[in-house]
């Protein structure tokens, strides 16, 4: 008999953080606090559960809850795609509510269920291309913290540190507001530049700008790392406007990664690859509507000859990275001279993306997706939770 879903359930939980978002969103160190985030689980009639970790926001159950998943109760778990082609159907009609976000929480969902029914790790499931991956350090955004990450010479002594740690690639990610002098193209290029020079020309850099700058502000810092043989520049422009990014990449050298934060999953991806918009295509399982579609957007890649990075850390994005052949890298972070990347909150029980002494990860050999969650601590600490059944 086919395994069909049974309910869903959500459980808002307490745990502990070790970093702040100021009121653009940028992540940043900051004290041990109290923290919420959320828990959600999908069990089938035959008993097996899949498990996603998300922030609170995206589960909330006015918009979570009725518009996507009781509508899903029922459904096959192995057919993927008949139920992700039925969640989108419903996004077409609630764009609000059903986020692309919200979308991946389902898709994550569901792959680690199949996992967990396999008895085999969804990377492998996926095509298993990959049993170790290359990974870069991906920084925080500048600030104005003493000893952080407010100087060029900050970056410089942070990109050394993170080589003796064992790195061999960083992407850097330089100053944006509420930083009182972001967004500058003198910085950015000063950052950059002092880097370079800190890890010498072995070292892959990257640069992921200020994503407001206009097109000749983007073109100057372009050709500024052009010169100094950074791997790719990311999301400098606004990614609304594929001509403006198709205008860019015509100017530079350097390849022009994206887009991370357009709508549209793996289709609109599609129109960037056509139009010549970048040259490295990326999309991430977060924002890019999961699993399912950013396995579509590597494919793509792939017949058109392109690579496709893969945009944040965790569980799912390490799984599609390795999946296949078409990511170069896998983004370990975000880093800071002043957080622990390896600090574990009190909700998991192990570290998903361990590094090897020579800036690698070797991948896991776990059902699912991957995450080592303490469901235990979970429902210890459970603050308020709902379930959605037929």
């Amino acid at each position: 008999m086919t395994a069909r879903i049974d309910s869903f359930e959500v459980r808002v939980f307490e745990t502990e953080t070790r970093s702040t978002r100021d009121h653009h969103g940028h992540r940043h160190p900051g004290p041990l606090a109290a923290a919420h985030e959320a828990l959600v689980t999908v069990r089938d009639s035959e008993g097996a559960e899949g498990h996603v970790l998300t922030p609170v926001r995206n589960v909330r159950e006015d918009a979570f809850a009725d518009p996507l998943l009781r509508g899903l109760v029922g459904r096959p778990v192995m057919s993927v795609e008949q139920v992700m082609r039925d969640v989108v159907m419903a996004q077409r009609g609630n764009p609000v509510d059903i986020a692309d976000r919200r979308i991946a929480v389902v898709d994550e969902l569901l792959w680690d269920l199949i996992g967990v029914r396999a008895g085999a790790p969804v990377w492998r499931l996926l095509g298993g291309a990959q049993e170790r991956v290359r990974a870069y350090a991906s920084t925080m955004c500048g600030d104005e913290i003493e000893g952080g990450l407010a100087t060029p010479e900050d970056y410089a002594r942070f990109a050394r540190q993170l080589v003796e740690q064992g790195y061999r690639a960083i992407k850097l990610h330089t100053w944006f507001p509420p930083v009182a002098f972001a967004p500058s193209v003198k910085r950015d290029i000063e950052a950059c530049a002092a880097v370079r020079e800190a890890v010498g020309p072995d070292v892959d850099l990257m640069l992921d700008g200020y994503h407001w700058y206009n097109r000749q502000e983007a073109l100057t810092i372009g050709r500024a790392i052009e010169e100094l043989g950074f791997r790719w520049f990311e999301e400098p422009m606004e990614e609304v406007s594929i001509t403006a990014y198709r205008w860019l990449s015509d100017q530079l050298d350097i390849p022009v990664i994206g887009p991370e934060t357009a709508s549209g999953r793996n289709l609109s991806r599609g129109d960037w690859a056509h139009f010549g918009a970048v040259d490295i295509l990326r999309i991430g399982p977060q924002n890019g509507g999961g699993i399912t579609s950013s396995m579509k957007a590597l494919h793509m890649a792939e017949s058109l000859g392109m690579t496709c990075e893969i945009h944040g850390n965790g569980a799912a994005s390490l799984a599609v990275v390795a999946a296949t052949y078409a990511s170069q890298f896998y983004e370990r972070g975000l880093l800071h001279p002043h957080s622990d990347y390896d600090w574990l909150p009190p909700h998991l029980s192990g570290q998903v993306d361990p590094l090897d002494d020579d800036g690698g990860v070797t991948l896991h050999e776990r059902p699912g997706i991957g995450q080592q969650i303490d469901l235990d601590h979970i429902r210890r600490h459970t603050v308020r939770a709902y379930e959605v059944t037929a």
